[in-house]
């Protein structure tokens, strides 16, 4: 083999320049796969470093896939991977508008994608301080916290904060009917398992959170919309879609809604209860969005006390996505059947993530993170609100709370159509029908006032609808 020599830059450790060298061997097949390496000792002699360097590299490398041990024999380049093609790098642009293409999208973006459509804060928007000092301290935590399975039901100390957090929205729970979830996708999937049979009917709302639509369709439920207003479903509509189908769920935000930003009343939650009594309807009210509230809404699990209504909620929008915690909150004779599907599905839970959440709970710095953000998102909603309009983009409703703007495009536009466009010009945008089960909202879009301050995605967005326009002639 030819000789390495060592270049390292400001950036690069030792370690990292002896790894740097064998990759770039590999790369220009001066050392082919197979191929044996130098031994330790050879090659901290020649590229002038320790042998304890070497060996880190190597075990680095190995880790990594870049080369193979062998014992006894040495260290061999291993095979390179196939390279990734541009159609596989980059965005898929033919997708059909379905349940998963916004998510689908945002989450494959790469870091030169504007993501306007996605439905989280931006990174820099999280309490980045808070969540390095909790990550210091979890460092020091005992063995049990680092490596053992959670409990069934979750850590007691954080079922007792929620229960309290809960109390603020007029909710009287006990922790023992509190059960931690990894995040409150993982909490609605294990409601469907714990109530549902395929073919099963579920009430959504029309518009909805449009993973709403694929878990139910997982499970095989019969998925039946009805129509949202900007106080909650409609109640005629709801009352009727109870007669004619006998859903044995009903899945909403009561707080602020997903994708509209509205706020259920007063007035539509009691009758909403009433009727949901009535049919014997469990619902599931889904506050993962609670914090964003400047005034507390209505509650369906308030006015119920955990009767007929299951809550769930996560702190993935507040927090951070990458911290995988949320919890259930149902009745105490669900709890037992609950955490025995939890067993079967995940086994134990996400201890070292709930440990995280309780120390970033309990700071003080949260609840001043929370109001700074309430503030920021209301300076970002009339910011958004006023381009948009700027641009004949209309708000569904006035002022929503939140990080969502449900919009309007102007006449004959079709938002899938201008989706498309954006998406190949790096922009990511939520066309209206991912969200309505009856395909109506052809001419709306969701925007996250957080993720539009970039003004790229204006002009990207005003081309897509001029491209849009020419295709009606």
């Amino acid at each position: 083999m030819a000789d390495l020599t060592l270049e390292i830059d400001g950036a690069r450790t030792l370690v990292e320049g002896v790894m740097a060298a064998i990759r770039h061997r590999i790369a220009a097949r001066t050392l082919t796969p197979g191929a044996r390496l130098p031994s330790i000792r050879a090659l901290a002699k020649s590229m002038r470093v320790s042998k304890s360097t070497v060996v880190e590299a190597y075990d680095r490398l190995a880790a990594e896939g870049t080369i193979r041990s062998r014992p006894g024999s040495g260290f061999y380049a291993a095979g390179q991977l196939a390279p990734l093609s541009l159609a596989e790098i980059g965005p898929r642009l033919d997708r059909e508008v379905d349940p998963l293409w916004v998510s689908r999208q945002s989450l494959e973006a790469g870091d030169e994608m504007l993501k306007p459509g996605c439905g989280w804060l931006p990174a820099s928007w999280m309490p980045q301080a808070a969540l390095r000092r909790a990550l210091r301290n979890a460092a020091r935590a005992d063995d049990a916290a680092l490596a053992d399975y959670g409990t069934p039901l979750g850590l007691p100390p954080l079922r007792q904060l929620l229960a309290r957090r809960m109390a603020d929205h007029g909710i009287e729970v006990s922790p023992d009917q509190i059960m931690l979830t990894d995040s409150g996708t993982q909490a609605i999937d294990l409601l469907c398992r714990f109530l549902l049979e395929p073919g099963d009917a579920v009430l959504v709302d029309d518009p909805c959170y449009f993973n709403f639509h694929a878990l139910l369709r997982a499970h095989q439920a019969k998925v039946v919309g009805v129509p949202y207003t900007p106080s909650g479903p409609d109640i005629e509509l709801f009352a009727q879609a109870l007669a004619e189908h006998r859903p044995r769920l009903y899945i909403t935000n009561s707080g602020i809604h997903n994708p509209t930003g509205a706020i259920l009343s007063p007035v539509t939650a009691h009758r909403l209860l009433k009727l949901a009594d009535q049919a014997e309807l469990t619902i599931v009210e889904d506050d993962i969005f609670a914090d964003f509230e400047h005034t507390p809404a209505p509650r369906l699990a308030a006015f119920d006390g955990l009767q007929r209504v299951v809550q769930i909620g996560s702190l993935s929008k507040t927090l951070s996505a990458s911290v995988r915690c949320g919890f259930i909150a149902a009745p105490r004779d669900w709890i037992d059947g609950l955490a025995d599907l939890k067993i079967a599905t995940t086994f134990g839970g996400g201890r070292l993530s709930s440990e995280l959440v309780l120390a970033l709970l309990k700071d003080g710095s949260y609840r001043k993170h929370v109001e700074q953000l309430r503030a920021r998102l209301s300076r970002a909603m009339a910011e958004t609100a006023g381009r948009l309009k700027a641009m004949g983009i209309v708000p569904w409703i006035d002022q929503p709370a939140g990080m969502f703007l449900w919009c309007r495009l102007p006449d004959g536009i079709d938002a899938a159509d201008v989706a498309r466009h954006a998406l190949a010009d790096n922009v990511v945008l939520a066309p209206g029908n991912a969200f309505s089960l009856s395909h109506t909202a052809g001419r709306f879009m969701r925007f996250n006032v957080a993720q539009c301050g970039d003004e790229r995605i204006y002009r990207v967005l005003e081309k897509a609808i001029a491209a849009s326009r020419r295709k009606l002639g």
